[in-house]
C-alpha cells in the first residue's frame, strides 16, 4: 500500500490534487481512500454525490474523536479524579482544543494502515502545518519519555515504600499504563509517516511567492525525513495566447516552472492545467487526469525513490574524525541552528526544529565543526579519548 501526502501553501489547490490523485486510482482498477480534513465542503463540491467505484472518502471529524478520547481518559483516571474530588465531564459539553485536528489526523492515518486500500491519498493542511503534524509523533514519544521514563515502570513495586520515605504519593499505576498506550499509538503512526511507501506531494500556482513557500516546506520535510515525491504546479495556462494579458502570465508562469524544475532536480516538477474554471464534481475531474493515467507519472503509479539517509562516513583513518551527513535542501547558513545536549542534537533551520537522538558511535565524540555546502550539512565528531573504545 502506498500513501500520498498532499499539502502545499493555502488556495494552492491542494483538496483537487488529492481527489484527482484519488480517482486516478480508482479509475485504474485499484481500491483507493481519500482521507479528508477540510471543514467545509471543497471536496463535497469536487466530488458531488456519486459514488465511485473503488473510492472511498473519509472525513476526519476532529471534534469527535476528542470528545471520544477525553472521556475515555476520564474514565480510566475515575479513581483519581474522585479522589480529588473533580466534577466529571459531559460529551455535550466538550468542544475540540488547538491542536485536535493534527491528532485526529494522526489516529486516521494510523488506521488507514490496517485496512486493504491499494493507495491511500490525504488532503493535509497547508505546507507548514502539514510538517508541524506529521513531527509530531516523535516529538510526543520524547516527551513521555521524558516526563515517564518507561524503565521507572519496573520499580513500580516500591513505589509504596518510596512514598512513604518521600513524603509525597508516587504516579499511579494507570498514569504510566496510559503512557505506553500511547506510545504505541504514537509509534504506529510513525511508523506511517516513516515508511519507505510514504511520501509528500507539493502542490502550488507557480510564482514568486510559491516558489518561497514551496522551498520553505523542502526544507522542513527534509529536516523530519520525510520524503517528496513530486512538485505539482497547478492551474497552469496555455502558452502562445493571443490575448497579452494571458501571454503575459503565461510567460510569468513559464519562467516559475523552468526555475522550480532546476532547483527542484531530481524531484520531478509535474503540471495540471487551468480549465478556465474551478472542478466541479468527478467528470470535470476526470479531464485533469485524462491522458497521463498510466502507470508513470502524476496520476501513475510509480513508487517512490529510496529516501537520502542521514549517513555517517568514517575518516577516522585520514582527518581523525566521523562526519554525519544531513542533506537540507534548500537551508541558509544564516539560518541553521546546531546545538549538543548529552545524547540529543538541536537542529533549527529556518523555521523549524528538530531534536533527534545521536547515533551510538557518535554519543562517544565531541561536535568539532559543520560546513553546509550544496544543501548538505555536514556535521564533525571528534572521538572523545575518555569514552572512545581503545585497541588493546
Amino acid at each position: 500500500m502506498r500513501t500520498v501526502l498532499v499539502t502545499g501553501p493555502g488556495g494552492a489547490g491542494r483538496t483537487t490534487v488529492a481527489a484527482a490523485t484519488a480517482l486516478a486510482a480508482a479509475r485504474r482498477g485499484e481500491r483507493a481512500l481519500l482521507l479528508r480534513t477540510d471543514r467545509d465542503d471543497g471536496l463535497q463540491r469536487l466530488l458531488g454525490d456519486d459514488e465511485v467505484q473503488g473510492l472511498d472518502v473519509v472525513r476526519i471529524d476532529a471534534g469527535a474523536h476528542f470528545r471520544t478520547e477525553l472521556l475515555a481518559l476520564q474514565e480510566r483516571a475515575a479513581t483519581a479524579l474522585d479522589l480529588l474530588g473533580a466534577g466529571r465531564l459531559d460529551g455535550e459539553e466538550l468542544t475540540e482544543l488547538p491542536g485536535a485536528d493534527q491528532l485526529a489526523l494522526l489516529k486516521a492515518l494510523r488506521e488507514s494502515a490496517t485496512g486493504d486500500h491499494d493507495l491511500v491519498v490525504v488532503d493535509m493542511p497547508p505546507s507548514h502545518a502539514c510538517v508541524a503534524a506529521l513531527a509530531l509523533p516523535g516529538q510526543l514519544r520524547r516527551y513521555l519519555r521524558r516526563l515517564l521514563p518507561p524503565e521507572r515502570q519496573a520499580a513500580r513495586s516500591l513505589r509504596p515504600v518510596l512514598a512513604q520515605l518521600a513524603g509525597v504519593p508516587m504516579p499511579a499505576q494507570w498514569l504510566y499504563e496510559t503512557a505506553a498506550r500511547w506510545d504505541a499509538e504514537l509509534a504506529a503512526v510513525q511508523a506511517v509517516v516513516e515508511d519507505p511507501a510514504t511520501t509528500v506531494r507539493l502542490v502550488a500556482e507557480p510564482g514568486p511567492a510559491a516558489s518561497a513557500a514551496l522551498r520553505t516546506a523542502r526544507l522542513g520535510l527534509a529536516l523530519h525525513g520525510l520524503r517528496l515525491d513530486a512538485v505539482v504546479a497547478n492551474r497552469i495556462l496555455p502558452t502562445g495566447s493571443a490575448d497579452p494579458f494571458l501571454a503575459g502570465l503565461s510567460g510569468r508562469q513559464q519562467c516559475a516552472l523552468k526555475e522550480l524544475a532546476e532547483e527542484f532536480e531530481p524531484v520531478p516538477v509535474h503540471e495540471v492545467p487551468h480549465l478556465g474554471r474551478e472542478p466541479q464534481g468527478v467528470d470535470e475531474l476526470d479531464e485533469l487526469i485524462d491522458g497521463p493515467t498510466g502507470e508513470t507519472g502524476l496520476w501513475g503509479t510509480e513508487g517512490p525513490e529510496p529516501r537520502e539517509p542521514w549517513d555517517i562516513e568514517d575518516r577516522l583513518a585520514d582527518d581523525g574524525v566521523l562526519v554525519w551527513v544531513l542533506p537540507l535542501p534548500g537551508a541558509a547558513k544564516d539560518a541553521l541552528g546546531l546545538v549538543r545536549r548529552g545524547d540529543e542534537l538541536l537542529l533549527d533551520a529556518g523555521p523549524f526544529r528538530r531534536i533527534v537522538t545521536l547515533p551510538s558511535a557518535l554519543r562517544r565524540c565531541t561536535v568539532s565543526g559543520a560546513a553546509l555546502t550544496d544543501g548538505v550539512l555536514r556535521i564533525r565528531f571528534t572521538p572523545d579519548p575518555d569514552l572512545w573504545p581503545r585497541a588493546h
